[in-house]
């Protein structure tokens, strides 16, 4: 395994062991009962928070003229607009997880709504995101950022880690991680929603608005074909509402004020999930190895500041508790956060490092997972021996 490249980790992940994973009785004694409830009002209130800051943003958008000259302008709008815009995905994302309210009713509503203005086909995401959860970093059942495998059998694991290592030396490691970058950023979530990449082998190639032939099925079993199909009627309304006003106002106007920022709320969907379960020390398990709980704690939590953890709703700084009780509504899980820090320290992951060098340092060296001997543990690596 010399071949790992430590992060701000230290290896802390590498030498936790099944017997220091605690329980769920164990993790639930640690948090207060109230923490694991949500309150439709809370709820509420953070939706309206989100509300006001997008619509104080459009605004701003609305006094900049539409001209070539401002393009530069239009782009640091489309920063700014795409970044507060992710906090409608934060609370789309707690409907799904049925972490917004008791009233199943409103709370399916208002995901739904804020999915489909987002281009996200709802129930479809929260089926492939309930696999993504029960599965975190299982080499084999795991689904979104599952790694290639060096020497994968290429059924229940994602083989191909030597070629993709070898392109890695054939272009050089910068520009590994520069395409990579590039690639998940922009590309990412789209390629993700529509040919399942990055998804495990087991579900095939897997597409969020047909879950039908020529596509694989296994993500969608029994009524959750249906709900994929109910799920597109949300899109193509949005879709439509898109197109009226391309024809009312013109192309350059909706790029300006929608698909720009999009484009940024999509990139920072992928920052988050990518750095959540993505660390040049943090293994892959194999079935043998894996349990609910390991998977859980071996989700990441990082330092994104006190203000995208505002507008985020702390989703960045407090997925290691969402990853063991997903109906925790995120208001009580930065308290909880504290709580299994002080109680499970060796196993509770915080890498210190600063955004920007922990996605350089996934890029570049998070590039195949190889197997220890046993072939229970799997670590990124970012070369390798072919005599091995």
């Amino acid at each position: 395994m010399s071949n790992i490249k430590l992060s701000g980790l230290k290896g802390q992940a590498l030498v936790i062991e099944n017997k220091d994973i605690p329980s769920l009785k164990e993790f639930q004694d640690v948090i207060p009962n109230h923490y694991l409830n949500c309150d439709t009002i809370s709820s509420l209130r953070y939706l309206l928070q989100s509300t006001l800051i997008q619509l104080l943003v459009v605004a701003i958008g609305l006094s900049i003229p539409l001209t070539p000259r401002m393009i530069p302008i239009w782009i640091v709008y489309s920063l700014l607009s795409g970044t507060t815009a992710m906090g409608f995905w934060v609370i789309a994302h707690e409907c799904g997880h049925g972490a917004f309210s008791k009233n199943k009713t409103l709370e399916t509503i208002i995901g739904y709504s804020l999915h489909s203005f987002l281009l996200v086909p709802y129930f479809s995401w929260q089926r492939s995101h309930a696999i993504h959860h029960r599965f975190t970093n299982n080499v084999t059942n795991g689904e979104t950022h599952v790694p290639l495998v060096i020497k994968g059998n290429g059924v229940t694991e994602k083989g191909g880690g030597e070629k993709e290592i070898n392109f890695l030396n054939s272009i050089g490691k910068k520009n590994y991680g520069i395409l990579q970058l590039l690639l998940h950023l922009i590309f990412g979530w789209p390629a993700y929603l529509l040919t399942g990449s990055t998804g495990g082998v087991k579900y095939g190639t897997s597409n969020h608005f047909w879950p039908i032939k020529p596509f694989s099925r296994s993500l969608w079993p029994s009524i959750w074909t249906k709900k994929v199909w109910i799920s597109d009627i949300g899109v193509a309304l949005m879709i439509l509402a898109i197109s009226l006003f391309v024809f009312k106002y013109g192309l350059f106007p909706v790029i300006a004020i929608y698909f720009g920022p999009l484009l940024v709320v999509n990139g920072w969907l992928v920052v988050y999930t990518w750095l959540h379960h993505t660390d040049s020390d943090v293994p892959h398990l194999s079935n043998t190895e894996f349990s609910f709980m390991r998977g859980a704690f071996l989700s990441i939590d990082r330092p994104y500041g006190k203000i995208l953890n505002f507008l985020h709703h702390n989703i960045g700084s407090s997925h290691v508790v969402h990853h063991v009780c997903p109906t925790i509504p995120h208001y009580h899980a930065k308290k909880a956060t504290l709580l299994i820090k002080r109680a499970f320290k060796k196993v509770y992951l915080f890498n210190p490092d600063p955004i920007p060098k922990a996605l350089w340092n996934i890029a570049c060296n998070c590039v195949a997972v190889k197997s220890d001997n046993e072939g229970e543990i799997y670590v990124w690596q970012s070369s390798y021996n072919k005599k091995d």
